[in-house]
């Protein structure tokens, strides 16, 4: 967890690569995942880098997979997952691999083309199989009435010299051929309008879609023939066909010769029928060997692509024997990395070593904070907000704790969150087996992200329930309740209202809220207090806190003027005003008796401590910011404590004089500084592992140290009158800012309030009524009202509440918390990873 306190710190280190182990070497670094290099190229265009031919090979073996791929998958062959990723392939295995991939393409593609031509030439002797079979039907009638005539009448009309392209030498001809379904209208219609209704067209449909050879897709067809009169007419309607892609086919218009053509055709389909198959055999027995290795042949080629993309980052030196390159390493790393270093270097067998040098620099580092599993989902919440700053304190680690216990006071209620505790419990425990799945949708791959956010917010949420004795908007009466019931008749209503002079037994319910205030008459009013004093106390506290951190970052950087300029008169301006207004609450608690007494009387003496005294602790700040007296009650102190008047005086006094103090001090201090050291010294960072230990542009440090250059010289040139217009915007945003996030802290009261009053309307207005209903219909009620409020429940309470509660909790961390001491201004460490860069591509994928 101390990784997590703030990031890591970084060197800028110079590696000198022997040319033939380079490409070992940068394996090695990819594997562990440690360096991110720097391009020291640019200035070059990216076809003159050194290795772009080697990049140009990998994508175009890149290209080679994605069609194998895509092969593979249209004949639905199932590709195995790589349980242990291969390493990138030596040199020598590469031309090897080049080839391999080469071949197994051509063999595809061949497959392919042989499949194409054999499909297409059983599709059109399907087509034509249909066309001899269904112009049966369309000859029947003159076969039926060449029965009732005599032969030369029949010639007359049906020659028998008739077929498609051949010449007619009687009166009628005819042209039959197949046309997609769904053109057979347009087709009619144009056949109509250019024969202006001689052509007479016979259609039957072909019950089963036929398969496209090229694309695949299945296609419903329809046999058509076309009868005319004449050659011009013959060749509109080839002219028509060619149009609507129909395909024409020859039919003899004898019984017998079709007859014979049709048995023919019959036995060419079952000869091409079994030649297909043996081709599907085959080419189904390539793709499944090659999708064995297909996963393993990606990866490799992935990784071999990012090590040439990465050693164009390289410079050669000016003998030509050895490349130079720069990369951003954490500290702790710096073994791992010389040890990737000789291990690359031995794998060549290369007899130079190649080394490492840690460099000075003021340039800024990466941030880099160290995650696991449990922490992740955390340090991505503050980095979506912005990244931090090279050494600053790390929001994430304080988030931890705070995000779901606000989250909790917000979605108090036991039983919802036992739901959202058990849905986080099964993602953590079956964590590897749904992470291995790949077809995850979006949503839930947020969900599953953020885990164990979900199983925190789940127990604490819990917690709060149980203080709130809320579970599905009912109270467990564990301890037995503290209020005695004066009139058991008054229960037969719907509420009973408490009242403390007759109801209260003196002694406090033991752990939690009283189960009674479930059906009193008064439960809002009471529930609306503790809920919003609550609020406030945790959000003056919280806010107290965020100032608090700021001094970490002001004694890391050793901004130390910053600590009395900054850091005291902004805790004491929360101090004198918000934290006084919780002070005063709990005072109100402890010093004011919980009974009621009536206001009083001659014959009923004073009692200054008893609940008609009791002050309303929000007029007493508003009469305190007004430096106003508060009137009090007849009878009753005018203050809680003596000497209350003066204090608040003074506390309203030391409020104000923070607020100048906060607008002068520090740009009087940098004028100051400027007049003492007209020019001063540029220091440079002589520590390796403690580079740019200085981030803050604000302000000039004590000792003129931890600033980049650049920083040092900008601030000095920066003119007097924009510090003071600076330091000005910012003193009246913090002030502003005191009593606007103050108020935002309500929104955990409001939601609370929410939440409980939401969760009581859905029990009383669905499952109430089906708990209603006496004898064994009411069984069935129940059945059906609960099933409804199941799902209403999870679907209302726990997810969209539960949304609205996570979104109230991140803009409270993201304003109100770290808007006191986090910059975010960072930018993000990414080293070299072999792991990452194939998760980005599944990602895209």
């Amino acid at each position: 967890m101390g990784a997590m306190f703030r990031s890591e710190e970084m060197v800028l280190t110079q590696l000198f690569i022997q040319p033939e182990a380079s490409y070992f070497v940068i394996s090695e670094l990819g594997e562990t995942g440690c360096s991110q290099f720097r391009d020291l190229n640019e200035n070059v265009n990216a076809f003159q880098r050194k290795f772009v031919n080697e990049v140009r090979r990998c994508d175009e073996m890149e290209r080679k997979l994605r069609y194998i791929e895509a092969e593979v998958r249209k004949d639905n062959v199932n590709i195995p997952d790589v349980r242990e990723f291969p390493k990138a392939p030596n040199p020598r295995e590469i031309i090897d691999l080049e080839a391999h991939l080469e071949k197994t393409e051509g063999e595809i593609k061949e497959l392919s083309e042989s499949a194409v031509n054999l499909k297409s030439n059983f599709l059109e002797l399907t087509e034509l199989k249909h066309v001899l079979e269904k112009t049966q039907t369309f000859f029947n009638e003159q076969d039926e009435a060449a029965t009732s005539f005599s032969d030369s009448a029949h010639k007359q009309l049906i020659p028998e010299e008739s077929a498609v392209g051949g010449s007619i030498r009687g009166r009628l001809g005819f042209i039959a051929g197949v046309i997609n379904r769904e053109r057979v209208p347009a087709f009619e219609r144009m056949l109509w309008r250019i024969s202006r209704g001689n052509v007479f067209l016979r259609q039957a449909e072909i019950e089963k879609p036929m398969e496209d050879p090229t694309t695949g897709n299945e296609h419903y067809k329809t046999v058509f023939a076309a009868f005319f009169q004449g050659e011009q007419l013959k060749t509109r309607i080839k002219k028509v066909c060619a149009g609507f892609h129909a395909s024409l086919y020859p039919c003899p218009s004898t019984l017998p010769e079709r007859n014979d053509m049709l048995k023919g055709v019959r036995t060419r389909l079952e000869d091409l029928n079994m030649v297909l198959n043996q081709t599907r055999d085959h080419r189904q027995r390539v793709l499944v060997s090659v999708a064995k290795e297909l996963q393993n042949w990606s990866i490799m080629v992935s990784k071999m692509k990012a090590i040439y993309h990465t050693l164009n980052f390289f410079n050669m030196d000016v003998t030509k024997k050895c490349l130079i390159g720069e990369c951003w390493v954490p500290s702790n790393d710096i073994p791992v990395v010389q040890k990737a270093l000789a291990d690359g270097s031995s794998a060549c067998g290369s007899s130079i070593p190649s080394f490492l040098n840690v460099i000075n620099t003021n340039e800024n580092p990466p941030t880099f904070n160290r995650t696991n599993r449990f922490t992740r989902g955390f340090q991505n919440l503050i980095d979506s907000y912005g990244v931090a700053c090279y050494r600053e304190a790390n929001p994430a680690l304080y988030t931890i704790i705070t995000f779901p216990f606000l989250f909790a006071i917000m979605f108090g209620d036991s039983g919802h969150a036992l739901i959202m505790f058990f849905f986080g419990l099964w993602l953590v425990l079956d964590e590897k087996k749904i992470g291995a799945q790949k077809n995850k949708s979006e949503i839930f791959a947020i969900f599953f992200a953020g885990r164990y956010i979900i199983l925190l917010m789940g127990v604490f949420s819990f917690y709060t329930g149980i203080i709130y004795n809320d579970i599905f908007s009912k109270s467990l009466n564990i301890f037995g309740s503290k209020w005695e019931i004066v009139n058991q008749t008054d229960l037969q209503g719907e509420a009973y209202e408490l009242i403390p002079r007759t109801n209260y037994k003196e002694t406090p319910y033991l752990f939690g809220v009283d189960p009674i205030w479930q059906m009193a008459k008064n439960k809002i009013i009471f529930l609306n207090s503790f809920k919003m004093k609550l609020s406030i106390i945790f959000g003056v506290v919280h806010m107290i806190f965020g100032v608090c951190v700021s001094v970490v970052n002001f004694v890391h950087f050793k901004r130390y003027s910053s600590i009395f300029l900054e850091f005291l008169p902004q805790v004491m301006l929360l101090l004198f005003l918000f934290l006084y207004l919780v002070i005063m609450m709990f005072m109100k608690w402890i010093m004011f008796s919980g009974t009621y007494d009536d206001q009083v009387t001659l014959a009923n003496p004073v009692n200054v401590h008893g609940s008609s005294c009791a002050p309303s602790v929000l007029i007493y700040f508003i009469n305190m910011m007004l430096m106003s007296k508060t009137v009090p009650r007849e009878g009753c102190e005018t203050y809680m404590y003596p000497g209350q008047g003066s204090v608040q005086y003074f506390l309203v006094a030391g409020a104000l004089i923070c607020i100048p103090f906060m607008l002068l001090g520090k740009p009087i201090y940098i004028m100051m500084s400027r007049k003492n050291h007209k020019q001063p010294p540029a220091v440079t960072n002589k520590t390796n592992g403690d580079v740019n230990q200085g981030m803050e542009l604000e302000e000039v440090s004590e000792n003129h140290q931890g600033d980049s250059s650049h920083h040092e010289k900008g601030e000095e040139e920066e003119p007097m009158s924009e510090i003071f217009i600076h330091q000005a915007i910012h003193t009246i945003e913090y002030t502003l800012s005191t009593i606007s996030h103050t108020a935002s802290y309500l929104r955990l009261w409001a939601l609370s309030l929410a939440h409980a009053q939401l969760s009581e309307v859905l029990w009383n207005m669905i499952f109430q009524k089906g708990l209603s209903v006496p004898g064994y219909v009411g069984a069935v009620f129940i059945f059906i009202f609960f099933a409804a409020w199941a799902a209403f429940t999870i679907a209302i309470l726990v997810l969209m509440e539960g949304l609205s509660a996570f979104l109230h909790t991140l803009r409270l961390h993201w304003v109100e918390f770290m808007s006191k001491f986090y910059r975010g201004e960072g930018y993000m460490f990414q080293p070299f990873s072999f792991k990452r860069i194939l998760e980005d591509e599944e990602a895209e994928e």
